[in-house]
């Protein structure tokens, strides 16, 4: 059955109900189309990180669940020092080298005074300590899990997690 925008939004849970910048675009993400009645991965990342391969384990989760209602949405953030001032090369970063293809927002931060407000509400169940913290989020919009920079994308508890998400 196919989502309509109209769907989605009535689906949205209230802390998403947010519109915000495409990455290197003039285009704005609805994050409420985007994830109303859907599984969510929201994932703070950096271009210039330790764990900026991780691109490329989210890539390949985004294109084998996607079709099943995974969406995977990345978040870049300079709040570690770790990623560009210029959103052309962060875009580089992601759309070039990692064939990134799942949404990834215009530049935020994720801690401090101007925390954005997807992220001040994922604050409750953990603040990110680094970049590429998960956030698996439920199709109502509840928070499931949160897995550190150090779980990458292929593991098993993630992807366990995932499969138990969609199959709700």
């Amino acid at each position: 059955m196919q989502t309509t925008t109209a769907d989605a939004q009535s689906h949205c849970a209230s802390w998403l109900n947010h519109r915000i910048g495409k990455l290197y675009s003039s285009e704005e993400l609805d994050l409420c189309a985007l994830t109303g009645g859907k599984v969510v991965l929201i994932v703070n990342t950096a271009s210039h990180c330790g764990y900026t391969q991780q691109f490329k384990g989210l890539e390949a989760l985004y294109q084998r669940y996607r079709n099943q209602g995974l969406v995977v949405i990345g978040f870049p953030s300079d709040s570690f020092f770790q990623e560009s001032k210029d959103a052309a090369k962060t875009a580089d970063v992601c759309y070039v080298n990692f064939g990134v293809t799942f949404p990834m927002t215009s530049t935020i931060k994720v801690r401090g005074d101007d925390t954005h407000p997807v992220f001040k509400h994922l604050h409750q169940t953990a603040k990110p300590s680094w970049n590429f913290n998960k956030y698996l989020v439920g199709k109502d919009g509840n928070v499931i899990a949160h897995y550190g920079s150090n779980t990458a994308p292929d593991a098993e508890k993630l992807i366990t997690a995932i499969e138990q998400a969609l199959g709700q």
